[in-house]
């Protein structure tokens, strides 16, 4: 049964930037889909099982933006 869960990302000012941190998240292992709101920096990821909020931070960074 799929996992969701949400986080906010500060930073995105552009599609770009939706582009980068979508594909970052989706290296996560498990992840099945992933939803980014621009305007809101609202994440929903969508997992096989639930995700270490560690990974989503490190794959969020990664792409060159922050958890809020």
């Amino acid at each position: 049964m799929s996992q969701t869960s949400t986080h906010t990302v500060t930073g995105m000012t552009c599609g770009h930037c939706v582009s980068s941190v979508t594909e970052e998240v989706q290296e996560i292992p498990g992840v099945e889909s992933v939803e980014v709101d621009l305007p809101t920096g609202v994440v929903t990821i969508t997992s096989a099982e639930p995700l270490d909020e560690s990974a989503v931070r490190a794959a969020v960074e990664e792409a060159g933006y922050q958890l809020a």
